[in-house]
């Protein structure tokens, strides 16, 4: 299967170093049986609208409300790549819930970082049973208006539109990161280490048992079908 990797950001300082840039992440989290070909979207590349079987958007450290040259054209192509399959990863999920009628805004609540734990509430047919799934999760901004033509597949009291699944196309998109590793999601704490609220308790809930696996495994299931 040809999988666009849609890079829409990068770690922070050095870690990409230590850990590998988003892309190589998702290769990793993926495992075989995809040709995967990355597009650096904030240099202004992007593929052609169905020259993929699929397309993977990557969380970045922007806002989809950001004046950056490079968002418009993200959402063009999120809204005119309607034929091939999209997964959205936390800035991926945003972009593509504020191209599709959704609307996001920066939350109230503040950061969400370290092992947040989520209720599936809609169990789809790429998934596997489970009730509940922890994640590790970073982010500030949320989806706070649902997109049209979709169903919240998890949430939490804290992110109430966690995981969505469209009706009308598709796609699929997490507000969690199942690609992070505990090692990188503990650095990138420890990055924001004075912006995040609770650092430490945050960096010790990454040492809990994660469902990245699982989330993968939906996500493979979801891509292969």
């Amino acid at each position: 299967m040809k999988l666009a990797i849609i890079e829409t950001g990068r770690p922070p300082g050095q870690l990409s170093e230590q850990f590998g840039d988003y892309p190589s992440m998702f290769r990793a989290m993926l495992g075989n049986g995809f040709e995967c070909e990355s597009f650096d979207v904030q240099a202004g590349d992007l593929p052609d609208a169905g020259a993929h079987h699929a397309c993977l958007l990557t969380g970045s450290p922007a806002g989809v409300y950001d004046p950056l040259p490079w968002i418009p054209g993200l959402m063009e192509f999120i809204r005119a790549a309607k034929e091939s399959k999209m997964v959205g990863i936390c800035f991926g999920h945003q972009a593509m819930a504020e191209a599709l009628g959704g609307h996001v805004e920066k939350s109230e609540k503040g950061w969400g970082a370290g092992l947040h734990r989520y209720n599936v509430v809609r169990p789809e047919p790429w998934m596997d049973g489970a009730n509940k799934i922890a994640a590790p999760a970073s982010h500030q901004d949320q989806v706070v208006v649902q997109p049209p033509n979709t169903e919240i597949v998890a949430q939490s009291g804290f992110t109430p539109l966690a995981a969505l699944a469209w009706t009308d196309r598709p796609a699929i998109s997490f507000q969690f990161h199942p690609e992070f590793s505990p090692a990188f999601a503990k650095a990138l704490i420890e990055k924001r280490y004075d912006v995040v609220p609770d650092p430490d308790a945050a960096i010790a809930s990454l040492d809990a048992p994660n469902d990245n696996a699982r989330v993968a495994g939906w996500i493979k299931r979801f891509l292969e079908a």
